[in-house]
């Protein structure tokens, strides 16, 4: 269980608001019936980036920068109240903010659309403590492996 799970086996509070986000993601997403541009989306991330606390608002924007340079074909778009970037409307790639969690870092994760196999067993998520310490190859090569 995590340090931060206060439910005794259930959700925490900051995974019930984490669903809610991504409900009303969904929610938004069907109203529109794909009426909300690419850009629209984009300002939507940008926002989001902008709402973040300090330290987890200088992480998102340089992973946001580094994913844009590396794979300029994913798109950004708000997937449980949090950056992420997607091909043909799956999520590659996101960013999750310490805060959010109640975490102690930050963290770029890859979904199963990503092309990250290697073998039986590979990494799908990386903790991200400062942006100033940011490998930005490492993040590129990684991201544009992803997008194969």
């Amino acid at each position: 269980m995590a340090a931060n799970d206060d439910t005794a086996g259930g959700f925490t509070a900051e995974e019930k608001a984490a669903m809610k986000d991504r409900a009303a993601e969904a929610r938004k997403a069907k109203a529109r019936k794909g009426k909300q541009s690419p850009a629209e989306d984009a300002a939507d991330v940008l926002a989001k980036i902008a709402e973040l606390g300090d330290a987890d608002r200088a992480l998102a924007e340089r992973v946001h920068d580094i994913i844009a340079k590396a794979a300029p074909s994913l798109a950004p778009k708000l997937w449980y109240g949090m950056p992420a970037y997607a091909r043909d409307g799956k999520v590659v790639c996101f960013f999750q903010g310490a805060d959010k969690f109640k975490s102690r870092y930050s963290t770029l994760g890859f979904n199963d659309a990503a092309n990250l196999d290697d073998g039986a067993m590979w990494p799908t998520a990386f903790a991200l403590t400062d942006a100033a310490s940011i490998d930005e190859q490492a993040i590129a090569a990684l991201v544009a492996r992803a997008v194969g």
